[in-house]
């Protein structure tokens, strides 16, 4: 079998061979330039193909960094490629992460700084003032790494001012620090983000505030706020924030309460809140009147009463009557009465008596001291539009009505129960029926195949079709054509060495068996099977194929 199919392959050869010389020279050019062609064509696809798909590994590193990772990348025996003057470094796909994972156990890239690995290398006999140096180095390049590592950061420096300790209290100072960032193209930072940086650095050096703490980006735009007061319109941003959040939370609490009714995206609900954030502390005291004593509460009593004698007490008729000497004796008569004079005027013996009452009542006072929250609502106006109610008819076909006006008398109660509707506060609210415009579609979700983790196996189905494609292009549209050329040549038996007739094609011979009787037709079976026995291989198989 092996001897039939090396005889076979070389009648084929030799066939080919026989047709190639049987054409033209200019033939035979454009048969070699196409048949070179295809070759190198099909070998530059397979190159292609096995080129592994370089993707980023980093971007924007210092040279420091780029010389030390494409030395680690040397020993790791990676291949790789550098882009953008050196700024990117570019390693096969299917590595990528296992790359970034093996550098960062080593500690790349450090970013462009230097962090506590610095107080490693402290060497014997280094003086205080270099180990403080070295410390606050080693504290900065800690704190822009932790800074870097925010998705909106692409680099940070900061820069630490501390002063020395010092034994007098009013020559201590307080440290400062200044942070630059260098934010991607096109991200921002939000005032949240900017506390938290800001916070962050305070947090990390002592007895640093967060007012000494100022922020920069890359084009030189303030954003720590210099004062951190009251801004335009007396407000500054934590109170807008706050405002911000209450008109939200109504808005959003309408809208969930109505969207059960009419549907979702079919309301839209605006809320202004007049908020009060000023900061009020009052302290009264009130007395009330006076009350009877018997309703009044007693608060103390003093009596005082003191009775006792003080010797024989002045009698007489007071003047200078009773005051004289007594006269000369006379008659009884006249001595009876100047016994009765002096008896009135000298009196009787008694007793003295001296009381004192004083009662002390408590006075009815209140004293209120009253601190008024901050930030309470003065006043909400509430605007609630409401699309068209969605009606289907019999057909099928759905069209838009208004609501009925009892319709809108409960969505109007519905939202002032929501709102929290107070008359007396000043509320307003107003409730509008109206069909909305249909406006431009909402962004669609992106389908799966054009997710990022997917884009790389699409790209590869793509590249291993694109090679199919052009291999199966050379196949029909060059090498197939060539062979029919050919074909029609090799199927011509060979001219014999001496011979003098022309050679018979395939279907002459045949002719001549079918036309010549048994003998003859075994005689030219015979020189045709001598002659040509591929063709007497060909029909036989086809005999048997046929069978």
């Amino acid at each position: 079998m092996e001897r039939r199919v090396a005889v076979a392959a070389r009648q084929s050869i030799a066939a080919l061979r026989a047709g190639f010389d049987r054409l033209s020279n200019g033939r035979k050019l454009l048969l070699m330039v196409g048949l070179a062609a295809a070759i190198a064509l099909l070998a530059g696809l397979w190159m292609w193909s096995q080129t592994p798909d370089y993707r980023v590994l980093f971007s924007n590193l210092s040279d420091r960094d780029g010389g030390t990772i494409l030395e680690s990348l040397q020993k790791m025996n990676v291949p790789y490629k550098i882009a953008e003057g050196g700024g990117s470094i570019l390693v096969p796909a299917n590595q990528v992460y296992d790359v970034r994972l093996r550098l960062a156990s080593q500690g790349l890239p450090r970013g462009g700084g230097v962090g506590f690995e610095l107080m490693e290398n402290e060497k014997l006999g280094t003086s205080q003032f270099l180990e403080q140096v070295n410390y606050q180095r080693a504290l900065e390049g800690e704190l822009a790494r932790s800074i870097q590592s925010l998705s909106a950061v692409q680099a940070a420096r900061v820069h630490l001012a501390i002063p020395q300790p010092s034994v007098f209290v009013r020559e201590q100072q307080k440290p400062s620090a200044s942070v630059v960032l260098g934010l991607y193209p096109g991200r921002v930072l939000d005032p949240g983000q900017v506390n938290g940086i800001v916070h962050l650095v305070a947090s990390s050096v002592p007895d640093l505030s967060a007012q000494n703490v100022t922020i920069v980006d890359q084009s030189g735009n303030m954003l720590s706020p210099l004062d951190r007061g009251m801004t335009i319109g007396g407000l500054d941003s934590g109170q807008l924030r706050y405002l911000h959040q209450v008109e939200h939370s109504y808005a959003r609490r309408i809208e969930s309460i109505l969207s059960p009714i009419t549907g979702e995206s079919n309301v839209r609900a605006q809320v202004t809140a007049d908020l009060d954030f000023a900061q009020t502390e009052q302290t009264a005291e009130i007395y009330k009147p006076n009350t009877t004593p018997a309703d009044a509460t007693m608060r103390s009593q003093q009596s005082v009463e003191t009775i006792g004698s003080g010797g024989q007490p002045a009698t007489g008729v007071p003047g200078a009557l009773s005051n004289q000497p007594p006269g000369a004796a006379s008659a009884p008569l006249t001595a009876a009465s100047g016994a009765a004079v002096q008896g009135t005027a000298g009196g009787a013996p008694g007793a003295e008596v001296h009381k004192e009452s004083t009662i002390n009542y408590e006075v009815d006072k209140t004293i209120r001291h009253v601190r008024q929250p901050v930030g309470t609502v003065k006043r909400l106006s509430v605007a609630v539009v409401v699309n068209f109610k969605r009606v289907a008819g019999k057909n099928g076909k759905v069209s838009y009505k208004p609501w009925s006006s009892q319709e809108i008398e409960q969505i109007n109660n519905l939202v002032k129960e929501a709102m929290g509707y107070n008359p007396q506060r000043g509320d307003s609210l107003k409730v509008v029926n109206a069909f909305f415009t249909p406006g431009v579609a909402e962004a669609e979700v992106a389908p799966a195949w054009k997710a990022p983790e997917n884009i790389a196996l699409v790209k590869d189905i793509l590249k291993n079709l694109l090679i199919v494609g052009v291999a199966l292009f050379l196949v029909f549209s060059i090498l197939r054509p060539l062979l029919r050329e050919l074909a029609p040549v090799r199927l011509e038996p060979s001219l014999e060495s001496g011979g003098a007739a022309p050679p018979e094609t395939a279907e002459e011979d045949v002719a001549k068996l079918l036309a010549a009787g048994y003998q003859e037709n075994l005689k030219v079976a015979k020189e045709l099977a001598k002659r040509e026995p591929m063709i007497v291989a060909n029909v036989v198989k086809e005999w048997v194929e046929n069978a």
